[in-house]
């Protein structure tokens, strides 16, 4: 079992920057890939980022590459998702995910665990 704690959400304007944080406890951090998905309003829950167990690897939904950096800090058990020059239609609940792999990185379907999720609101 790994449990997963989202912070760093809140409100901010358009061009603005947020970064969010997953802390980890549980199981071996380090055996897991991590993740951050987000969902807007009546929309379906999407993939944003990915980054592998090393975290030399790291993949991104296309409307954020470029904006968006995930990373991680194994010592910390902590992951993170530094959001740039958001836009309101970043605007949702971010959940962190764990994967124990990350062969379908972006089907939220193959998450193994979630976090209760962050708000994120950016206004015009």
């Amino acid at each position: 079992q790994v449990q997963v704690v989202e912070s760093g959400g809140g409100l901010v304007q358009a061009g603005g920057s947020l970064r969010l944080s997953c802390a980890a406890s549980g199981r071996t951090f380090s055996n897991y890939a991590m993740g951050w998905f987000r969902q807007a309003p009546g929309k379906e829950r999407e993939f944003v980022a990915a980054i592998d167990w090393s975290g030399r690897s790291t993949y991104y939904e296309d409307s954020v590459k470029g904006r968006f950096t995930i990373s991680r800090d194994n010592a910390k058990n902590t992951v993170y998702l530094q959001m740039n020059s958001l836009k309101p239609e970043d605007t949702a609940v971010y959940y962190c995910a764990a994967y124990k792999s990350l062969a379908y990185y972006g089907d939220y379907a193959h998450v193994d665990y979630w976090g209760q999720g962050t708000q994120v609101t950016v206004s015009s």
